[in-house]
């Protein structure tokens, strides 16, 4: 059997027009989800006084969640001290969630500062928290630059509302 190119040489992802604007301005879904109500709508997962933890809608791998200030700022040296225990305090409250719902084996935690470091929203300073697990590589990002989410954004967001809860 002939490897079938044709048939995955254009991979369809409708949602991603929301990331990439055609006049290159995009929102700051950050500070819309810090001044947001509706937490769910803005997978917006828990809040403490100076940051929130939320789900990334374009993440890397299922589950990729982010530690937000509220304040928008751009460097590290300018957060208080209390947002930066607050920071890392989410930092492992989400690694405690995606060991529970998704049994992540392992994280990739850190910042992207500045567009140079790959930053998406450069004004405005973000904790990514990426879970990994043993083997879960695959062609897929080698060999088209795709990444696989097996799982839907509102429905793990659910189950990690949930377990939060618990």
């Amino acid at each position: 059997m002939d490897f079938p190119k044709s048939e995955i040489e254009a991979l369809w992802a409708p949602w991603r027009v929301e990331y990439f604007r055609i006049d290159g301005k995009r929102p700051d879904f950050l500070l819309e989800a810090a001044q947001a109500a509706d937490d769910a709508a803005h997978l917006v997962l828990c809040r403490r006084k100076n940051t929130f933890l939320m789900m990334n809608r374009y993440p890397y791998s299922v589950g990729h969640l982010m530690a937000v200030p509220y304040r928008k700022i751009a460097e590290v040296a300018d957060l208080t001290d209390q947002e930066k225990v607050e920071l890392w305090d989410m930092a492992a409250h989400g690694q405690k969630l995606l060991r529970q719902v998704v049994h992540a084996h392992g994280f990739n935690v850190g910042l992207n500062c500045g567009r140079a470091a790959g930053a998406g929203v450069a004004d405005h300073l973000h904790l990514h928290i990426v879970p990994r697990w043993e083997g879960d590589s695959n062609f897929m990002p080698v060999l088209a630059g795709v990444r696989v989410l097996p799982e839907a954004l509102e429905a793990l967001y659910e189950k990690l509302i949930s377990a939060g809860k618990a």
